[in-house]
């Protein structure tokens, strides 16, 4: 029967172990329990360091902070303010922001206004003028512009932005300007309504009344046509612009004289003549007056709507706003308004200048004529037409005219 050494020694697979080999074995195993536990103190004494070096740091960051809390930093005061400036606006409805174009679509355009939400600008609102993509109004990625923000779309917090409203406050100030200077301006007929018609002027729809057209067209002949308007009133709180064409005619037809060169339109033909539209001024190019040579049809040299560079004024009557024309006066040789009309127009203001010499020397001739029926009054008359005395001062107490002949 084996002992019970035997049978230790057998389960633990050592059939020649003695009682010395046990005692050996266990002195090992008690040295790797003390080596476990010098480790284990070893981790918890590195904690402990890392624990008091990160104590250490916090405390001087604290004091730091106490003490010198800008110490080290690069970003200053100022730049604090100039960030603020630079990304910080009021997103009010009204409010004017700067912003650049990104991209562009076919409703609209967005753009970058630094904000926290993208902003967007409607096709409709890139314009003063109808348009149907932005781009013909230059809005392109990469332009910045000054736009209003007029709302906020709820669905994502975009804000609408908007241009046209900028243009017509611009719009309205020039007007105002326009109509401080009283020039004469050119609006394009758009509509018309029962009381007068719609002309578009700087952008912005402005109201002529029939009574202030000096034309006799109607309404449909003017739409499309361009007219020549002074400003009556501009009024931007109530969307009031009253224009007026008889105005503008009046002030154009003042800076005509015989002999003036002006440009004009064919704008219908009558078997005596054609009337010729020379910037809002309808004037008559009678049949005589058209060539030297005869002309049987009016329609074999002009046609409505061909442009005549030149025609020349022979009288104009303010009082009934009529003007009488003549291209027969221009021409170089005779039958050249028939033949080669373009030379006509390109010598017109050579013959105009002999024309207006002609008409000079002949009432130089006229006054010479009236002055030798008063030869007691010592007036002459100069190489150019200037009234003189034969002495070097007239008589203090004046001319006495009363034994002067009258004359029959």
């Amino acid at each position: 029967m084996a002992s019970i050494g035997q049978q230790l020694a057998g389960n633990i697979r050592c059939p020649a172990l003695s009682n010395t080999t046990t005692t050996t074995k266990h002195r090992q195993m008690q040295r790797h329990r003390t080596s476990r536990i010098v480790c284990a103190v070893g981790v918890n004494n590195a904690q402990t360091r890392e624990r008091q070096k990160l104590k250490e740091m916090f405390e001087a960051a604290y004091e730091r902070c106490r003490t010198a809390p800008m110490e080290g930093v690069s970003f200053t005061l100022a730049d604090f303010h100039s960030a603020l400036d630079k990304y910080d606006f009021n997103a009010e409805i009204g409010t004017r922001v700067k912003g650049t174009v990104f991209c562009t679509d076919a409703n609209g355009a967005l753009v970058d206004i630094t904000a926290k939400s993208s902003a967007y600008l409607p096709v409709q609102e890139a314009s003063i003028h109808r348009i149907k993509h932005v781009q013909e109004a230059g809005i392109v990625p990469g332009v910045r512009e000054e736009f209003i923000i007029i709302g906020e779309n709820e669905a994502d917090d975009s804000l609408i932005l908007s241009l046209k409203s900028i243009q017509y406050a611009l719009a309205w100030e020039r007007c105002r300007q326009l109509q401080a200077e009283d020039v004469v301006i050119k609006g394009k007929v758009g509509g018309a309504n029962k009381g007068g018609v719609v002309a578009l002027v700087e952008g912005l729809r402005g109201f002529v009344p029939f009574s202030q057209i000096s034309t006799k067209s109607t309404d449909e002949e003017l739409l499309e046509k361009e007219l020549p308007l002074k400003f009556v009133e501009v009024d931007e709180e109530q969307s009031r612009l009253v224009l007026s064409n008889r105005k503008a005619v009046a002030d154009s037809q003042a800076q005509l004289g015989i002999g003036s060169v002006v440009t004009g339109t064919v704008q219908s033909l009558k078997p005596y003549g054609a009337f010729i539209d020379i910037g809002g001024i309808n004037g008559l190019l009678h049949v005589s007056q058209i060539s030297h040579d005869r002309v049987s049809d009016i329609a074999t040299v002009l046609q409505p709507g061909d442009t005549l560079k030149v025609v020349m004024v022979l009288s104009h009557d303010r009082e009934r706003g009529r003007v009488s024309l003549s291209t027969k006066k221009l021409e170089p040789t005779p039958g050249d308004m028939i033949r080669n009309p373009k030379l006509v127009f390109e010598k017109a203001e050579e013959m105009a200048q002999t024309f207006r010499q002609r008409i000079a020397q002949a009432e130089a001739m006229a006054r010479a004529d009236m002055l030798r029926f008063q030869p007691e009054s010592g007036l002459t008359l100069s190489s150019e037409g200037i009234l003189g005395s034969l002495t070097s001062d007239l008589p203090t107490e004046g001319v006495d005219l009363s034994d002067v002949a009258q004359v029959e």
